[in-house]
Formats: C-alpha cells, structure tokens, sequence
C-alpha cells in the first residue's frame, strides 16, 4: 500500500453498547442500510467489503483486521479509481464503553491531503446516519416505552405503578416540568400521587407518532377526563441509556386559555 501520510480523525457517541455497535460491521444487512442497499460486508480478515452509495458510487476493500467487539479495520477505494483507487486508503474503526453508551472513533487514511479533505464532510454525515441507525435499533420499543410511562401516571396502585416505571425507565430517571424536579423513581412515585391527587381522573395519551434521534424522542400529548374531555396538552423530551430504558422526561405544558392548568 502507498505511503498513508494524511489522517481523517472523528469521534461520536453512540447511545447503544459496543456490542450492539459492532453488529453494524459484521452484518451485511445492518452494513446496507447504513451505507446503502447491495453494500455487503465479510466480517474476517480478508473478506470483502463493498459498498453501494444510493448515487450508484461504489467502494470495494478488504477486511485487514476484525476484534469483536472493539476494532474494525479495512481498505477503502473507490472502483472507478477516482479519487481514490481501492486498496489506496486505509480505515480503522474503534470502540470503547462510554458513560452514555459508546465512544466511536474513526480513522481514515490517505495519501494525499485534498482527497483526505474531500471526505470531511462524507464522515459527519455518514456517522450521524450510522449513530441514528444504531440508536434506533435500541429504541425500537421507544413507543411503547412512552406509553407505559404515560399510564404510570394514572395508575392508583403503588405497587402496580413502581412496576410499571421500574420496567421502563433507570431507577435514576430525572423528570422535569413546570410542576415537578425529582431524581430517581423513589422520588417520583410520590409526585405521581400529588398529580392523582390534585387533577383527579386525568390521563395522558399519545397523540401521534413519536419522533426521536439519537437517543431522545419527543411525543405529544393530552391531557383528557375520564369522560374524555382534553383539558391539557403538551410535549414531553425522553431521553434513553444504551439498553434503551427511560434516563430522563422532560414536559412542556403548551399554552392554556384563561384558567390555567387542569
């Protein structure tokens, strides 16, 4: 291989573990949908790598070095040999645990500085879709998971309710609106009660779809009677650890008519 005197350094964070990081390297599918359909990728030392960007442009290279689940490391060069012939540039992926999931730091290789420059911007945007590809693979149940929140809310039995919370959220999980400040479920179960308490019969349902990236989604709400009735609605901020559990809700009230709160 030519000399390799120029680098491409970029580090993310990935709200899912190294495992689940890795299985983006080692299965074609999951390889295809973050580079594009008909990529594929032959997860050993010297297997194939092909990649098939939606324009058409396509990348072959070689697999040079593979330890799951901490180092990725191939060859990277485009078919056409222009600008970059394959074999001609050399990439090294490597993942460490993180407090928010997985640090993600990407090297890229080359022989020559305007080609190295010329891929800048290829890697932000490419390992913001990789980043959201994974961290959706762990939300996949985000729906569900703000439902369930949702319900705790109008659930009057304790012990049904610590239930309920304890399967879907940190035990640490932080919730913020302009009513409630509590740390950790213990601390919310009873701002759950006063809630019960002062806008007795009121549930909170989902209105919509969810939209989330990155490990936060937002959902919609409204607040209705046991008869139906909205009398609130709003939108809540979830944020999600790597097993894809609750860590934080934030609410946002929107702008009520003369009155205030239900």
């Amino acid at each position: 291989m030519t000399v390799l005197a120029h680098r491409l350094d970029r580090t993310i964070v990935i709200h899912a573990t190294p495992q689940t990081v890795f299985r983006f390297f080692t299965d074609s599918t999951r390889w295809a949908a973050w580079w594009g359909k008909g990529s594929t990728i032959d997860p050993r030392e010297g297997g194939a790598v092909r990649i098939r960007h939606p324009d058409g442009t396509e990348v072959a290279g070689t697999v040079l070095g593979l330890d799951v689940p901490k180092q990725l490391i191939f060859t990277y060069g485009f078919v056409s040999g222009t600008p970059i012939a394959v074999g001609s540039s050399r990439v090294t992926i490597n993942l460490e645990k993180h407090d928010a999931g997985t640090r993600l730091s990407l090297i890229h290789e080359f022989a020559d500085t305007p080609v190295r420059d010329e891929h800048v911007q290829g890697w932000r945007y490419q390992l913001a879709l990789f980043s959201n590809l994974v961290s959706d693979e762990v939300t996949a149940d985000a729906g569900t998971q703000v439902d369930g929140w949702f319900s705790a809310w109008a659930e009057p039995d304790d012990e049904a309710r610590l239930r309920a919370l304890t399967a879907i959220a940190d035990s640490a999980v932080a919730f913020r609106d302009r009513f409630g400040h509590t740390e950790g479920i213990a601390d919310l179960m009873p701002q759950i009660s006063a809630a019960q308490r002062f806008m007795p019969g009121i549930r909170l349902q989902r209105r919509g779809a969810i939209r989330q990236c990155q490990g936060t989604a937002l959902a919609d709400w409204v607040a209705v009677t046991a008869d139906g009735q909205e009398r609130g609605s709003g939108t809540n901020v979830f944020t999600f650890d790597s097993a894809g559990r609750i860590t934080s809700v934030t609410g946002f009230w929107a702008p009520q008519p003369a009155g205030g709160r239900a």
